[in-house]
């Protein structure tokens, strides 16, 4: 097959009989040419196969206009609307998003970040996989002066901003409203606690009981994945527990959604018998039947916010932050599957 020649404004412009400077503020509608002729100049590069240079412009610029975004989860309603708070913040932007997916992966982390920074992103917007220890995959774009933003799981002590909710409080909260509802008895379920947002929330866990002088068990602790294996996995290790606790504080309304209809199988009563609690106000949490209680954070606002922050920096806004933690609301929202009829 023989490829065709790419056309070029030199192209347009032989053809048109004007200048190639005309042609090109034509094509990028400079108000210095009249309407009539950057519609001429439009159409013909339309009807010949014109395709704009980017690249080429972009070198020219040391800019690709690109940001890259790494998550770790795709299946993942909260992950969704993170991004679409990205993008309702880049969408009159002059930006194109890279995603890339990590798969709960700290190898592929590694390996989108160095794929990210050689296709030369503007910045970065990352949230860590469930394993990433090391965090020096992305010491290249802080050192290249390339702007970095992390959000939901991020390591404290890496440079760049850091847009999270307030994990302790909340776990604290979740757990003060089992005690509230008289659970004597309450364990948790959680997932890897090298992640800051696990740690905080087993930490908000912890601080509920020593304040309701409740003994802390770590044999009510169930660390584990949010597959729908692992969730029931998790499910079969509560009630291995003794005595079965009358309260768990689950930090994935997913995992909390399995583990209810596990329980419920067990012949076991929601909420008279386990009052749950979960997190991310997922669509699963309005669908499972009780409906269930649960600490609701807006993915929309962490992605607008992370995104915001990301394009001060590129734009050199007066007092943009480049370091530091911002931290945004969450709230309990109660539902069936906690209220006990006491």
């Amino acid at each position: 097959m023989t490829t065709k020649k790419e056309i070029t404004i030199y192209d347009i412009a032989q053809k048109l009989e004007v200048s190639a400077a005309t042609v090109s503020r034509a094509l990028k509608n400079h108000t210095a040419i009249s309407e009539k002729t950057r519609k001429k100049i439009q159409d013909t590069a339309r009807k010949m196969g014109y395709r704009t240079n980017n690249f080429a412009s972009n070198l020219r610029k040391q800019k690709t206009n690109t940001i890259g975004i790494i998550i770790h989860e795709l299946q993942s309603n909260f992950m969704t609307s993170v991004l679409a708070g990205i993008e309702k913040i880049t969408a009159n932007t002059d930006f194109d998003l890279v995603i890339g997916h990590s798969s709960e992966s700290a190898q592929k982390e590694i390996a989108n970040a160095h794929n990210l920074f050689h296709k030369r992103v503007d910045g970065l917007i990352a949230s860590l996989a469930f394993d990433t220890t090391d965090v020096s995959h992305f010491a290249p774009f802080t050192e290249k002066g390339i702007p970095v933003v992390f959000f939901d799981r991020v390591d404290e002590n890496t440079y760049g901003v850091k847009v999270v909710i307030d994990n302790l409080k909340a776990g604290y909260e979740a757990t003060t409203h089992l005690i509230e509802q008289g659970c004597k008895n309450i364990a948790h379920i959680t997932a890897n606690l090298k992640r800051n947002v696990y740690a905080d929330r087993l930490k908000g866990y912890k601080k509920a009981l020593a304040e309701h002088k409740l003994l802390y068990n770590k044999n009510n602790v169930i660390v584990n994945g949010y597959s729908e294996q692992e969730s029931l996995k998790a499910a079969e290790q509560f009630l291995e527990i003794k005595p079965r606790p009358d309260g768990v504080f689950v930090t994935n309304d997913f995992c909390a959604a399995v583990c209810i209809k596990a329980w419920k199988a067990a012949g076991l009563r929601i909420p008279e018998d386990i009052a749950v609690v979960g997190f991310n106000n997922d669509a699963i949490s309005k669908i499972v039947e009780p409906s269930l209680t649960t600490i609701n954070y807006t993915g929309v606002e962490i992605g607008k916010t992370a995104a915001k922050c990301l394009l001060d920096q590129l734009d050199n806004v007066p007092g943009a932050p480049k370091d530091g933690i911002i931290v945004l609301k969450s709230e309990l929202i109660v539902r069936g599957s906690s209220v006990k009829g006491r």
